[in-house]
């Protein structure tokens, strides 16, 4: 790809809007972007666009295509002299305007593009960076190593489940994440369908910036708590975070992984997670689990079950330990039993 220069549009008019989104996928699809990526790009455009014509008669907007340690991109800043946001947490929340329209814009945004920056001073104008980079497609010259195994069920009687999970394999990495709406029913349902759909849109961001997103996107939820590990295999590490009351376990022992688990609800102004970063043994076996299951067992009490495979492990942890007034998930990595 050629280095191509940033532009700079103005944005006074209605008018200015649609010349603005196509500015946007034409940049996107000549750095390298796919189809959906530059569709996605060009609708974060059109909210920035919009919301300068709505909420600041008018600012500017600078495309800058990004080289970020090996990888290509694309940032979009905008600026503007406006009033300000007052709470910009609460701007972020969709469904939440000032100006009697559904609020979406911002939302949008952090759902659309990768990071979202923004600082905004009352009377002295709002400035928003967002960037997104193209997704790495290179696929593993080896297979593997990893099996996943994955239960979960509402609680009883229910039939709408407010935990969900994550499994997402690419390279030679794999995410994985167990999610809980607080409460239970159709609102804890919403909550963390929201809440996974950004962390797959977003895979392979770093956790702490999955964690920043996933909040935001849960901002008109009523929360979620969440953990999620990212396996890179074939480097032999393991990086984890977690924010509430998702129970990780490592068999054998745990003294080697410190997991720091901060408490709080994503959604909810929760504080930033705290990613840690540990060796990952080939022979380990890893679980995560939400509180509808039981928190006082021990490997010991399951005598032989850790020679079972991953999903046969994660319907027994389910089987033994899920309460029935919980909804209840367990997800299980461990090596490929052949």
């Amino acid at each position: 790809m050629q280095s191509q220069p940033p532009q700079t549009l103005e944005i006074l008019h209605p008018s200015n809007v649609g010349a603005a989104r196509r500015a946007a996928k034409i940049l996107a699809k000549g750095i390298g972007f796919d189809s959906a990526a530059c569709e996605e790009i060009a609708l974060a455009m059109t909210e920035l666009a919009t919301n300068l014509i709505k909420h600041a008669q008018g600012g500017m907007l600078t495309l800058t295509p990004l080289a970020d340690g090996g990888r290509v991109g694309l940032e979009i800043e905008s600026r503007d002299d406006g009033p300000g946001i007052a709470d910009v947490e609460q701007a972020l929340t969709d469904r939440f305007s000032t100006a009697g329209t559904r609020g979406t814009g911002l939302g949008a945004v952090n759902r659309l593009m990768d990071e979202l920056d923004i600082t905004s001073k009352h009377g002295r104008g709002t400035r928003i960076v967002c960037r997104k980079l193209v997704r790495q497609q290179a696929a593993s010259i080896r297979p593997c190593p990893l099996a996943f195994g994955v239960a979960t069920r509402p609680r009883h009687p229910g039939t709408d489940n407010g935990d969900t999970f994550v499994v997402k394999q690419w390279s030679e990495s794999a995410l994985v994440g167990v999610i809980d709406g607080l409460g239970h029913g159709q609102l804890a349902h919403r909550a963390a369908l929201a809440a996974r759909q950004y962390v797959e849109d977003h895979f392979d961001l770093p956790l702490d910036q999955i964690f920043r997103g996933t909040g935001r996107a849960c901002r008109a939820t009523r929360g979620v708590v969440m953990a999620l590990a990212r396996f890179d295999w074939g480097e032999g590490r393991l990086a984890f975070a977690s924010l509430g009351n998702i129970e990780a376990r490592v068999f054998p022992g745990s003294k080697s992984f410190p997991f720091s688990i901060r408490r709080g609800v994503l959604g909810l102004n929760a504080p930033d997670a705290l990613v840690t970063k540990h060796p990952w043994p080939p022979d380990h076996i890893f679980v995560l689990h939400s509180d509808g299951l039981r928190t006082h067992w021990n490997w010991k009490d399951f005598p032989g079950l850790a020679e079972q495979p991953a999903p046969a492990l994660a319907q027994e942890f389910l089987r033994l330990l899920a309460k029935e007034e919980d909804d209840a998930t367990v997800l299980v990595v461990r090596k490929r039993i052949l």
